[in-house]
């Protein structure tokens, strides 16, 4: 496997190489998320010129904390500096802004399928699908790195399954040694629940409804969270020593503290501080 395909740190934004594209080619709708409704399309009006955001460090107190829990996972410098060739969307014709803007939401699904995949191969337990792992992520690399046209034509859902069925399959063995593994949660909704102290070690909460659950010193251990919805989730003191699939966006969206304990794979918010009980 090529190593550029395996480093995970390209795929983490870097906005110093990207036009922006995330303020606007994505809409959002006013909510506790979003101060404001901006469509499709339309550029955020805290864009600055320069693609930077002119509010970025007041981001969460100016009523726009939907920001700060966003990730492209790299797609937007791809898209900008590669699929496009470094032309930014201002000086192009209305056409090439629309497709550079169409392009962006494919190749940001595609990324995150590299993220998990490449996390599935460095499951040591899950080397019996490696082989197959490694084919799947070599093809989501070629598909990421399509012309315009052949994004637009994609059918990214049906991408999407073929990956999850060996994403389920490498969960499947790497918690299989898992000893005291604990019921499997996959799909549950928990939003709100008190889990303080829960002994969550090995399960799987693949999709689980999370959000604003008590996960305060709980054990989540080798857990697998692929697409668990940690929003206002508390997990303060909590462990979450090689859980797997766990994305930067779910921990920037939950609450935590100076004493959870992350996988490497994730770097702790700033805004997170240590739980004063």
């Amino acid at each position: 496997m090529p190593e550029q395909i395996s480093d995970r740190s390209r795929l983490r934004g870097d906005c110093s190489h990207c036009f922006g594209l995330c303020c606007v080619a994505l809409p959002f709708t006013a909510s506790a998320d979003f101060a404001v409704t901006k469509p499709a399309g339309k550029p955020c009006l805290n864009l600055a010129a320069d693609h930077r955001c002119r509010i970025h460090t007041e981001l969460r107190w100016r009523g726009f904390g939907g920001c700060t829990v966003y990730d492209c996972f790299g797609a937007g410098q791809r898209v900008s500096q590669e699929t496009f060739g470094g032309r930014d969307w201002r000086t192009g014709s209305p056409e090439h802004a629309r497709r550079m803007f169409d392009a962006f939401p494919v190749v940001r699904q595609l990324h995150e399928l590299l993220w998990y995949l490449t996390a599935a191969l460095g499951l040591p337990a899950a080397r019996p699908v490696h082989a197959e792992l490694g084919v799947l992520l070599e093809r989501t690399e070629a598909l990421a790195l399509g012309t315009p046209g052949e994004l637009a034509a994609l059918d990214v859902a049906a991408h999407r399954q073929d990956v999850d069925v060996l994403l389920l399959r490498a969960s499947e063995l790497a918690r299989a040694g898992v000893r005291g593994r604990a019921k499997d949660r996959r799909g549950a909704d928990l939003m709100g629940a008190r889990l303080r102290g829960a002994g969550l070690r090995g399960a799987s909460l693949r999709g689980t409804y999370l959000i604003a659950a008590d996960l305060t010193g709980a054990d989540l251990r080798d857990t697998d969270l692929i697409g668990a919805d940690l929003r206002d989730a508390d997990l303060t003191d909590a462990d979450l020593t090689g859980a797997f699939f766990l994305t930067q966006p779910q921990v920037d969206a939950a609450r935590g503290s100076a004493g959870t304990r992350l996988p490497e794979s994730v770097i702790r918010p700033v805004h997170w501080t240590a739980a004063v009980r």
